[in-house]
């Protein structure tokens, strides 16, 4: 590195678009009470830009009452970037500077942290079939302590992952994934109460561009041995191969999982 020229980190973290400190970050890192969403940055570009602060705004005004303007949380999403290099993960979390346990109308505070790339794993994965139900399963939010004891869980019966069922037996989401399925001519969604992911969004419109069937099913384990395929797909990857879900074995189905990644890349990258 020469002399001149400045040390760039992928590990940042800033609060409204300033270096965090402890004692700002106190109030946070001894609550729960908190939203964020998750991205791969590459070249200082995001995907789905529109999906993430509409999901920022969603959950904020659910849990505040009040969300920040796009042109807020952008600028925030920037300051980050150019503190830190250009291909890396970035999370954005919003809480209320007020903490927990009180009603207060406060302006949400943003927490941005980056940190390396991630492209996730690569697969094929198994899923322990555990039945849990998120609490407001329509937004991404933190202290869900259950995801990750039911991972453990999962481990522990030697799978990789957990995904889950609610009280219908409907299959909706996977620990920190979504799922998706594929009957050999179309994409299947779980139609459950499920988070939405941004990836999910994206794929779901450049299918749609692509001219790809799409639709929404209540799934059961039972109803698995039908399918063609399954896959898993979160802010690091649009598709990683799922071949057995409880006792359930399914294809590996790459055509799926090429399809999942080709729909992804054909979204345009966008600076905040």
């Amino acid at each position: 590195m020469s002399a001149s020229a400045p040390f760039v980190s992928s590990f940042v973290v800033q609060r409204n678009g300033q270096p965090a400190t402890a004692e700002t970050l106190a109030s946070l890192a001894f609550a729960g009470h908190a939203h964020f969403t998750a991205m791969q940055v590459r070249g200082g570009q995001v995907r789905g830009l529109d999906l993430h602060l509409a999901r920022l705004r969603f959950a904020s005004q659910t849990l505040f009452g009040r969300a920040l303007p796009d042109d807020a949380v952008r600028a925030h999403l920037r300051s980050a970037l150019t503190a830190g290099q250009g291909d890396l993960s970035l999370t954005a979390t919003v809480y209320s500077p007020a903490g927990e346990f009180v009603v207060a109308d406060a302006e949400p505070d943003v927490l941005i942290r980056t940190g390396p790339p991630a492209n996730g794993p690569a697969g094929p994965l198994t899923l322990a079939a555990i039945e849990h139900e998120r609490f407001l399963p329509s937004m991404k939010h933190v202290g869900e302590g259950a995801k990750t004891q039911l991972l453990r869980q999962a481990a522990a019966q030697g799978f990789d992952d957990a995904a889950f069922l609610d009280r219908h037996g409907r299959l909706g989401e996977a620990s920190i994934w979504s799922l998706a399925f594929w009957d050999g001519e179309a994409v299947v969604w779980p139609e459950a109460d499920i988070l939405v992911g941004t990836t999910m969004g994206i794929v779901r419109r450049q299918l749609d561009r692509l001219g790809v069937p799409q639709r929404s099913q209540a799934l059961r384990v039972a109803d698995l041995p039908a399918l063609a395929g399954a896959v898993v797909m979160n802010s690091w990857t649009p598709g990683v191969a799922v071949h057995r879900i409880g006792e359930v074995r399914l294809p590996p189905a790459p055509a799926f999982v090429d399809l999942l990644h080709r729909a992804y890349e054909a979204e345009p990258l966008v600076s905040p």
